[in-house]
């Protein structure tokens, strides 16, 4: 065993040695997932032209994380990583909309099994095989939502519409067992697509918005950015609302919360991307009881660490399956480093496509499997008044080299960023002679990862289920086919 996993295992030992001498109180926990958001599309994050008073809050009053990855740029196959703290080729549901299988392991029964209180509330896109390891689940769904009442013995109730999806948070927050922690999943619909007017009061202004450099700069692209502004702080509003009845019920100081996305803004190139407008994350903790307020931290971390964190910080014991690192060290002293390398999925959403990424806290290494295809956006992006118009423009010739990466293929196989002179991921290092030896150490350490993890490249691709131009159903697919894993293994090669 070598020396950093020997004390690594001491600390864990310590930490719970310590709270058994102490008696210390178990945190309460809060998780709060925003649905398509972008890493840095709030104020805390420096983009000033969204209205998010709250979440800006949270970070002035704990600790923000530089440098958060997720380990998929889709939102099923991340929330499935997160909850059993497995990379997604290893969960069983790496494609969008598959089911975690049953016999998951998830972090969410051993709070359960170690006496906390869990629920989850809000957009769930977990199948029905692990509902059983929460206490209780409320369900946002295109017919409503179902609201705890918390009367005597009188029903849930259900109501008309649940436009954000964050609409069960502070019911489920105050009607919840108050002899016990709780571990509260509270995950929004905002501010996923599709948009509609009235989402924000008063609305944010289109000539406000900040237009990334791989979006044109058209009136109908800023209109779409303002209609995902205000689901943005839509959200917001429902977080402030959670911080205050945790005020209110005297418990914020011994509660942990965790603010991140489930994976970038959907519009093109982002969402569904191995960019970071695909797989970075803001990543806030608030907890008054142990992170000082107003630090920042350039420390990686990834989704898989979270579930080794909760259960380190809950006292309770790790789990085997678990592939990511606690980060309450970090917590502790924001210079700490967990890891040196995040590991981020790219999997069939809507479109096919594979790929994967190794990244440090500066450089990032793209593999792109299927160079064949174009980067094509989701579905709902493809339907999008920003797709419409880079068609357009697309059309007439007027795209940059950027803003036209959705539509080329064949695409690179390797691609290589320096994230700190080129934030946006514009130029592709990967040929430049003096990267070479960094490069082939990323390639080489990406293959260590895929090797340890079982990585692996089907060997039957799945259709796309959505027309690539127009982003409107493609009805000859009828079932996406899906091969068992033996049958599914074959060979990425040699790195």
């Amino acid at each position: 065993m070598g020396v950093w996993m020997m004390s690594r295992l001491l600390g864990m030992v310590g930490v719970l040695t310590l709270i058994a001498a102490m008696g210390a109180e178990r945190p309460n926990i809060v998780f709060i997932i925003a649905d398509d958001m972008n890493w840095n599309d709030c104020g805390a994050y420096g983009n000033q032209a969204v209205r998010t008073p709250n979440i800006d809050r949270l970070a002035r009053e704990g600790m923000r994380f530089e440098h958060a990855y997720l380990t998929a740029n889709s939102c099923s196959p991340s929330r499935a990583s997160i909850i059993t703290g497995r990379y997604p080729h290893n969960t069983g549901a790496e494609q969008l909309h598959w089911p975690l299988p049953s016999a998951s392991v998830t972090f969410v029964e051993k709070l359960k099994r170690a006496g906390y209180y869990t629920a989850a509330a809000g957009k769930w896109h977990l199948g029905d095989g692990v509902r059983d390891r929460f206490d209780d689940v409320f369900e946002a769904s295109m017919a409503g939502f179902i609201l705890p009442t918390g009367e005597g013995d009188a029903p849930p109730r259900m109501i008309a519409k649940a436009p954000s999806g964050c609409e069960a948070w502070v019911p489920t927050l105050r009607n919840r067992p108050k002899d016990r922690p709780f571990f509260l999943w509270l995950a929004a619909l905002d501010p996923h697509r599709e948009y509609e007017e009235g989402a924000l009061d008063p609305p944010h202004r289109a000539e406000d918005v900040v237009v990334p450099p791989h979006l044109p700069d058209t009136p109908e692209v800023r209109e779409d950015l303002r209609l995902y502004y205000d689901e943005i702080g839509r959200l917001d509003q429902y977080v402030g609302r959670v911080v205050a009845e945790l005020d209110r019920q005297g418990v914020s100081e011994r509660t942990l919360i965790l603010f991140i996305t489930d994976n970038g803004r959907p519009f093109p190139r982002d969402k569904t991307s191995l960019y970071d407008g695909g797989i970075r994350t803001p990543w806030i903790v608030k907890w008054p009881d142990r992170v000082a307020a107003g630090a920042v931290t350039e420390s990686l971390v990834s989704a898989v660490d979270i579930a080794p964190t909760f259960l380190e910080a809950a006292g309770v014991a790790p789990v085997a399956t678990f592939a990511g690192l606690s980060f309450l060290p970090v917590l502790d002293d924001p210079e700490v480093s967990v890891r040196d390398y995040v590991f981020a999925e790219d999997h069939w959403h809507d479109y096919e496509d594979h790929g994967r990424s190794i990244g440090t806290q500066r450089y990032k290494l793209i593999r792109n499997s299927y160079p064949d295809l174009a980067a094509t956006p989701s579905a709902d992006a493809g339907r999008s008044l920003t797709w419409q118009s880079m068609l357009m423009l697309k059309a007439e010739g007027r795209l940059t080299q950027a803003q036209n990466a959705c539509f080329r293929a064949p695409r690179p196989e390797f691609e290589f960023y320096d994230l700190l002179n080129d934030p946006h991921e514009l130029r592709n290092l990967i040929d430049v002679p003096e990267q070479q030896a960094l490069v082939e150490t990323l390639k080489h350490e990406l293959g260590l990862w895929a090797e340890r993890t079982g990585d692996y490249l089907p060997t039957v691709r799945t259709p796309d289920e959505f027309d690539r131009v127009t982003g409107e159903p493609d009805h000859s697919v009828r079932v996406r086919p899906r091969r068992s894993k033996h049958e599914m293994f074959g060979t990425y090669g040699k790195y």
